[in-house]
């Protein structure tokens, strides 16, 4: 796609995608077994902000079900799915590769352990934070030690740093399948439950909680954008416009734990999106990261909300594992965009 093109696509696919995740805000906030009509969410949202426009909703119980259960819900939802898609921008652009997802560098893997390890050992101190803290600090410490471990003679080369990633995931699924084997009947159940992912256990103050986590990550990412695109012309060029390229892998690192550990803790592991959208993103809006980490928040947004919006749904007095969905989807598209990947480089030799 030429530069001129990806310009003219760029802006108009922010407002496109906007626009859409409104709409699927409202379809969202009133479908359920409580049903309320978009016209009816809009009025509540209305009403909240001052003005008095538009119908409330006529259920006795529908306006406290939209801001109790429904908006934190879709809150969690909007910001995990921004959070995961950055991410897999901010991997993609400082790997240069296509196939890079947050899962590479363990973040994912390590706040599993950390959430399984306090679900065994019945650890409570931060009440229904425990779990979601612990998730948090294991992610960030995991993509820590895999940085400090692929480092050598000063600098970090993304080979090294993919390879340990992809040794230390192997040694936490090891360590999760010891704890789900000594864990309890409950306990097991819990950890499979968090494992599978799922917004069921969405609340204001989880949202307050990921929201200061998840902005920092995704301001690090818009600073970080003219950088990446340097990058893209290769390592040697972009330090000799000036990028400390060992200085960025870090920031990048440190960024994506943030963004990714944020959004594990409180709704498991949720494959893919990191993967998928960002790459999709860039098919159409081209390489420029500045319009990249905006346009793939809000894509990541829109496929969260919306596979919530199925998993609650699709099955009545149901809901399906959300991590479930996004790997159905994701695993057949990593396929094509490896098999894509490789006809063009004509091979991987």
């Amino acid at each position: 796609m030429s530069a001129s093109r990806t310009e003219r696509t760029g802006w108009p696919l922010l407002t496109v995608l906007a626009v859409t995740l409104a709409v699927l805000v409202l379809i969202a906030a009133g479908s359920g077994q409580l049903s309320v009509p978009p016209s009816e969410v809009l009025g509540s949202i209305l009403h909240r902000l001052g003005i008095e426009l538009g119908p409330m909703p006529s259920h006795p119980q529908g306006d406290n079900a939209l801001w109790t259960i429904r908006f934190p819900r879709i809150a969690l939802a909007v910001v995990v799915g921004a959070s995961l898609a950055v991410a897999g921008v901010l991997l993609q652009g400082v790997f240069g590769n296509p196939l890079a997802e947050p899962a590479v560098i363990g973040v994912s893997s390590g706040a599993a352990v950390g959430a399984c390890a306090v679900i065994v050992a019945g650890v409570s101190a931060l009440g229904n934070f425990t779990v979601a803290a612990a998730a948090f600090l294991g992610g960030l410490l995991t993509t820590m030690l895999v940085y400090l471990l692929s480092r050598s003679g000063g600098r970090t080369e993304v080979i090294t740093l993919v390879l340990t990633g992809i040794a230390v995931n192997a040694f936490a699924m090891g360590v999760i399948a010891f704890l789900t084997f000594v864990a309890d009947p409950q306990a097991r159940e819990q950890i499979v439950f968090w494992q599978l992912g799922s917004l069921n256990g969405a609340t204001a103050p989880a949202v307050g909680a990921v929201v200061p986590l998840a902005a920092a990550g995704l301001v690090i990412a818009v600073t970080m954008a003219r950088r990446l695109d340097l990058l893209a012309l290769g390592e040697g060029p972009a330090q000799h416009l000036g990028v400390n390229v060992e200085r960025l892998r870090l920031i990048v690192v440190v960024a994506v734990a943030l963004l990714v550990g944020s959004g594990v803790a409180f709704a498991g592991i949720v494959g893919f999106v990191g993967l998928v959208v960002p790459h999709l993103i860039r098919m159409i809006a081209g390489p420029a990261h500045h319009r990249l980490v905006l346009a793939s928040a809000l894509g990541g947004a829109v496929v969260l909300v919306g596979a919530d919006l199925l998993a609650r749904t699709a099955v009545e007095h149901a809901e399906l594992p959300l991590g479930m969905l996004t790997s159905l989807v994701g695993g057949p598209f990593f396929f094509w965009l490896l098999r894509r990947t490789r006809a063009r480089q004509g091979g991987w030799a």
